[in-house]
């Protein structure tokens, strides 16, 4: 691997400056991707449209599906007279509204009562709210200081067309000069992701800054031994900017999962700027700088390379999930490591040259009389040495120990509950979420379960019989349906209360029934919707409820010739479930697999390809402890922890190994190789580690919830990978990777075999 950094140092050497120059004008361009980043909210981030799920839910959604924008209107009496006019007219004009199908609300029942006229005082009012059933009023007017107006969209609208739709009637609202003491709201789905997407701006910008303050405060106390301490963060921010720019010019979308791979790759990128930094100061305070440069690139840059690698085949492993938010939380990952590396690899030395960088007054190992106070570095490097020479002579207690605590970890991971419920992952004081709580007080249930049915024979006198007959049997044998309705219910009402038994009867029938009451639930001859209504259930409810309808669609088949699948959002959901469980496990064994692939063909060494992992494993069994003991579920994002865990892992690990085998190849025997190893870079692995803790730690600040989660598990999750690689390595690389080298000295002090 020398040829091409020497290559990369040869050429920092010769034109620093344009070296420079260079990256800044990839930064420049980067920074017109920046504008290009967009947002993606709702199904689309956690379903693949090209799955079969995917393309049937979107054909039901495309065919079926009608999003309701709700518009909440308060006063002191919204049965006032002038109120009632005012929702009157405010409801007509939305009615005009293109892509609008139609909207009802109390307005309409009194009319209808009332022969067709609005009232206009008090006592008609009152006399026809008498007429109205209960349970439709309950529903729409659930007390005098509440009423809502439900507008009905076209099926299948483009999020975009609703966006536009939902500005378009929040200007007429704003425009629409309520009586004095009415507040309306719009409310609904499209409401909820135009929110959300706005939520997610600000607190991705809150996030990378809070982050980068982090950074600056982390760098400042830990990394003051070298000059220009601060370059690490100015080299992160350009790899970000990168980052951003890749994302924005390749049209990737920024979701609920990848606004937390920005604090990650701070926290990560800070990491290759700190060791090029160390190294680099190292190297200058014994050679020249042309010398440094060399040593840096060609030293570092290979083993600091195979970390960068191994950390993204952890991001990689994590494309194979079935969750497109989880996908491109990969990608973006990915993405950002190889960047913040490359900006590290180049502008370190390059920076290092042009300011003719020199080394503080205080060099690290600088040789004392013995009347000196030693530094806090050398004090610190002074315990690591110790606690590394400890653990190198007492290998197998440790790993025992270490490994008997993963092994809980693992036994309590499948204990720890999965959460798919979106409204837990927002911020709990978004209006549009708590708008929507209002209305789910307020109007009951609104959730529905439909079955796609789909065949030539949909609309036979069987087909229809079956629809009736499924639906019958499901509200009477399963407490969590409420109702069933389909063409099917339509037709009886159309028919007298009387199924159809001949063809003839049923096109009769099917003529009497309004055109827009057969496109609720029948498109053309051979698609239809039979919809459930449901109580409120958690999740793992609804997955039963779920399977149970699965299992009674195959024992009570629909007749020959047609098909019946359970789909739309609550089925989607309630899958995630499943999705999770299997494919945090997918990820983490790809994630092991792929890692050790790598690293075999690196080394060539089967010993030595496993010696990084070993560590890891025991921090993927405690990451699992911490979550049951912690009382964190397992979400979309935490499912990613032993993923990137061993990807972020595997950097510490293989820079700790990757610098001992560089002391024993000066002579230094087993021990003392592993000891001197600690002692040289301990203190680089702590500080960018630490920092790395810091970046994460925006992550805890966030409005979501799911980010917050995963930004407590990845700030402990780090902790254990710096643990891992300081006091577990070296037990690892005392019992594999000094076979052959051992010193008759067991000291722990460095000396040459």
């Amino acid at each position: 691997m020398k040829a091409p950094f020497e290559a990369v140092a040869s050429a920092i050497n010769n034109r620093p400056r344009a070296v420079l120059i260079a990256l800044a004008a990839a930064i420049l361009i980067a920074l017109v991707g920046t504008s290009m980043v967009s947002m993606a909210t709702g199904t689309d981030t956690y379903l693949d449209k090209d799955t079969p799920r995917g393309m049937l839910l979107t054909k039901y959604s495309e065919t079926f599906q009608s999003d309701a924008m709700l518009v909440l209107i308060e006063a002191d009496d919204v049965l006032n007279p002038s109120v009632l006019a005012y929702v009157d007219r405010l409801q007509s004009e939305i009615k005009t509204e293109a892509h609008v199908t139609s909207a009802a609300s109390v307005v309409d029942m009194v009319r209808q009562v009332n022969g067709g006229a609005l009232p206009t005082s008090t006592a008609e009012i009152d006399a026809a709210q008498a007429q109205v059933p209960k349970e439709l009023l309950a529903r729409y007017l659930p007390s005098r200081t509440m009423t809502i107006s439900a507008v009905t969209l076209d099926p299948g609208l483009a999020e975009s067309a609703q966006y536009s739709l939902l500005n378009s009637v929040k200007e007429r609202i704003r425009l629409s000069n309520p009586p004095p003491g009415v507040t309306v709201t719009v409310t609904g789905n499209a409401a909820f992701s135009q929110e959300m997407g706005t939520e997610m701006g600000g607190s991705m910008g809150m996030l990378i800054g809070a982050a980068l303050l982090l950074m600056v405060i982390a760098v400042g106390f830990l990394f003051g031994h070298v000059r220009y301490r601060f370059l690490s963060v100015a080299i992160v921010a350009a790899g970000l900017i990168l980052t951003f720019g890749i994302v924005g010019w390749s049209g990737l979308q920024i979701n609920m999962a990848t606004i937390a791979a920005f604090p990650v790759l701070i926290g990560i990128g800070i990491d290759y700027a700190i060791q090029f930094h160390s190294r680099f100061d190292e190297e200058a305070r014994r050679t020249s700088l042309p010398e440094a440069v060399r040593m840096t690139v060609t030293r570092s840059g290979p083993s600091i390379l195979y970390a960068m690698l191994a950390t993204s085949i952890g991001f990689i492993a994590l494309w194979v999930s079935p969750l497109p938010m989880i996908r491109s939380f990969g990608q973006v990952c990915v993405i950002g490591v190889m960047a913040c590396y490359f900006v590290a690899l180049v502008s370190v030395p390059a920076i290092g040259l042009v300011t003719n960088y020199q080394p503080k007054a205080i060099p690290h190992g600088t040789t004392r009389t013995g009347n000196e106070k030693p530094t806090v570095e050398e004090t610190y490097n002074g315990l690591l040495g110790r606690v590394a020479s400890t653990v190198a002579h007492h290998p197998g207690a440790v790993l025992v120990l270490v490994g008997l605590v993963a092994l809980v970890g693992f036994s309590l991971d499948g204990e720890i509950p999965i959460s798919t419920d979106e409204n837990t992952f927002v911020p709990k004081d978004m209006p549009a979420l708590v708008n929507l709580e209002k209305v789910s007080r307020v109007m009951g249930s609104t959730a529905s379960t439909p079955i796609f049915v789909r065949g030539d024979r949909v609309l036979s006198p069987e087909g229809i019989r079956w629809m009736q007959e499924f639906g019958e049997y499901e509200v009477t044998h399963n407490q969590k349906i409420l109702a069933a309705t389909s063409i099917s219910t339509a037709i009886v009402q159309a028919n007298g209360g009387a199924l159809p038994t001949t063809q003839s009867e049923l096109d009769a029938a099917l003529a009497r029934i309004p055109e827009a009451t057969q496109r609720q639930y029948i498109s053309g001859a051979n698609e239809a919707v039979l919809a459930f209504s449901t109580i409120e259930m958690s999740s793992n409810e609804g997955m039963s409820m779920i399977e149970q309808l699965r299992k009674e669609l195959v024992w009570m088949a629909p007749p020959p010739g047609i098909s019946a699948t359970v789909t739309g959002q609550s089925e989607m959901f309630t899958n995630l479930i499943r999705e999770i469980e299997d494919g945090k496990l997918t990820m983490t064994l790809l994630a092991f697999g792929m890692i050790f692939a790598f690293l075999l063909i690196v080394y060539r060494r089967v010993g030595k390809a496993v010696t990084p992992l070993v560590p890891i494993t025991f921090i993927v069994g405690w990451n699992g402890l911490i979550m049951y003991v912690l009382g964190i579920d397992y979400t979309p994002l935490t499912a990613v922890l032993g993923s990137m865990s061993i990807g972020v892992a595997s950097e510490y690990t293989i820079v700790m190994m990757e610098r001992c085998y560089e002391e024993w190849d000066e002579g230094y025997g087993t021990f003392e190789g592993i000891v001197h190893s600690i002692r040289q870079i301990g203190t680089a692995i702590t500080v960018s580690g630490l920092c790395t803790v810091f970046g994460f730690s925006a992550l805890i600040i966030s409005t979501f919830n799911i980010v917050t989660n995963f930004g407590v598990v990845t700030v402990i999750a780090v902790a254990f990978s710096i643990i891992g690689a300081i006091t577990i390595m070296p037990a690892v690389l005392a019992l594999i990777g000094g076979h052959g080298r051992r010193s008759p000295r067991s000291d722990g002090e460095p000396k040459v075999a």
